[in-house]
């Protein structure tokens, strides 16, 4: 999950944030031809088509860098930027000159988890009377968007502005995306997108992953970095207790062996697969699940570091280290068991680091949330690969007319403004003294504004993502370390940043090893089970699919 920064400064973040790393694990299969659309030229004709070089670059929007707001914590090994304060109000500069809008009339439609906010709310009022636009959301209960988002789509009434993330990319929407949404290209590659001073600092990695069929078409909310899987701990209770952190996979067995008291309901961990995979050095989920070895397309079920994983979190499990109820699946409450002090090291999307540190602040003063540096599994250096550049995207409407598209896109370069201007201040904490107020330097939401200000204008566009907690500045000084020392050893997977959409028939084909690492690992099943099942996958499509990605390497390079 990816990276907001509206709701993420007061209040728990959303199932978006949280879902960081879902969206990863999530990426599209679709049906038809073989379509790599951050690369393809044809829409869905079959051809094969690719760009790559100069043509593809020809796509993308010149970068050109903010210099509007400098962070407090620079960008080191490919960092985000951290901003341990926030600006008086006075102070805040503005990005964008006048109104961007026209007075045109937009409908929206995303996903919201939560309640909704009133649809004549005082911030709706604001942020549109100072975009000079009227934008009507019309959001949709996020735990069933994929199901209204494929209708609404089938049904051809789209809103002007439709938010699909990556997650939901399934069955037949990568060809919608082609069929229903405009081409922004004409707008917004090379130079032309410097009339959005906004939108041009957006990375080129994010933009790239906005291409789909060959065209520029979304706006992307871009991702952090290293934002899908980190490893929490608590260390409060490790300094209480003395525990040392593990700097190896057998280090981590014996501190688990050490915390875990059952009769004391204190248990070292939740379930570790995500973090195991990263600590045995496998590669990410699809399209990310390559690694190029002896000149040969590797899947991660076939390396032995994959076996080795589950071997090691199976440890975990049946030494009975594991909380009970993690053991049983109940995820979702991971987060209450690790707060609460039942279980003391878990892995999550990096949202709950702030989701986290906010919630206990005031009930559990003492509370200290710190993610845990990645090992090898020998005591070595991590091998780490980056997530995906965007995960997230808007799409406007094809029927809209070349002015209607401008007016959005200067209405998107005002909400893509950075941090610390007087755009962001709007659009993620409303109006001071209606929806927020002032205390200790940092701008903090009264309950008007934790109603009325959620991550709706968000899904439009956002700015680079940073690392902006202004409440708790020791947090963003801790996150910003652990994306520092962490990105000295983060690598590009082999097909980093490409908009991939596999062909129908092998949409199911690794779905199998989702259930399959559950019962390894709770030792329902065997590791020579899972040995069988890598040999059904090869033989099953596996080793097609292989050939499949190979032609798309082999036509377009690696993007390692």
């Amino acid at each position: 999950m990816p990276n907001s920064q509206a709701s993420a400064s007061t209040s728990t973040p959303s199932r978006r944030t949280v879902l960081s790393s879902a969206a990863v694990a999530a990426v599209a299969v679709a049906g038809g031809v073989p379509l790599l659309s951050a690369c393809s030229t044809e829409e869905s004709t079959g051809k094969g088509g690719t760009t790559s070089g100069k043509d593809l670059k020809k796509l993308l929007p010149t970068h050109v860098a903010s210099q509007v707001v400098k962070p407090d914590i620079p960008s080191v090994n490919g960092s985000s930027p951290g901003f341990t304060q926030a600006r008086p109000t006075a102070e805040l500069v503005a990005s964008v000159k006048g109104k961007p809008g026209r007075g045109g009339s937009y409908t929206v439609f995303e996903p919201l988890w939560g309640t909704p906010p009133p649809k004549n709310s005082a911030y709706y009022k604001a942020v549109n009377e100072a975009l000079g636009a009227q934008i009507t959301f019309q959001p949709q209960d996020g735990n069933t968007y994929g199901e209204k988002l494929s209708a609404v789509l089938a049904s051809g009434d789209i809103a002007d502005i439709v938010m699909i993330p990556q997650w939901e990319m399934g069955g037949k929407l990568m060809g919608a995306i082609s069929a229903k949404f405009a081409d922004l290209g004409p707008y917004l590659s090379g130079d032309k997108v410097k009339k959005y001073p906004n939108l041009a600092a957006i990375p080129t990695a994010a933009w790239q992953m906005s291409v789909f069929g060959g065209k520029l078409r979304g706006l992307p909310m871009p991702a952090r970095p290293l934002s899908g899987v980190i490893p929490f701990y608590r260390e409060d209770i490790f300094k209480k207790e003395g525990y040392e952190v593990p700097k190896s996979a057998d280090e981590f067995l014996a501190l688990a062996k050490e915390i875990t008291r059952p009769k004391s309901k204190v248990w070292a961990c939740e379930d570790m697969w995500w973090s195991a995979q990263i600590i045995f050095g496998c590669p990410g989920e699809k399209p990310f699940y390559w690694v190029e070895k002896d000149g040969k397309l590797v899947h991660k079920v076939e390396l032995d570091n994959y076996l080795e994983a589950l071997e090691w979190c199976r440890k975990l499990f049946k030494s009975g280290y594991v909380h009970p109820d993690a053991v049983a699946g109940k995820a979702n409450d991971s987060l209450t068991r690790f707060t609460s002090g039942q279980s003391l090291i878990m892995n999550d999307g990096d949202a709950k680091w702030y989701g986290a540190t906010f919630e206990q602040a005031e009930p559990n003063p003492e509370f200290k949330i710190q993610g845990m540096d990645y090992f090898g599994a020998d005591g070595g250096d991590p091998t780490l690969y980056l997530g995906a550049p965007a995960n997230i995207w808007s799409f406007l409407n094809k029927k809209l007319s070349k002015d209607q598209i401008e007016e959005i896109l200067a209405v998107a370069d005002f909400i893509a403004a950075p941090y610390g201007t007087k755009e962001q201040r709007l659009i993620d904490y409303g109006v001071e003294g209606t929806h927020h107020t002032m205390k200790h330097g940092a701008p903090v939401k009264n309950s008007k504004g934790v109603t009325e200000v959620q991550d709706t204008y968000r899904f439009i566009v956002s700015p680079e993502a940073t690392v902006a907690y202004p409440d708790f500045p020791q947090m963003v000084k801790d996150y910003c370390g652990w994306m520092q020392r962490m990105g000295k050893f983060a690598k590009k997977p082999v097909f980093y940043g490409m908009q991939i959409q596999e062909p129908n028939r092998y949409a199911s084909l690794y779905t199998p090893f989702e259930d399959l690492a559950k019962d390894v690992v709770r030792g329902r099943k065997s590791i020579s089970d899972a040995q069988s099942a890598i040999s059904d996958w090869r033989s099953g499509g596996g080793d097609k699919l292989r050939d499949w990605y190979a032609r798309l390497l082999d036509k377009n390079g690696s993007g390692a």
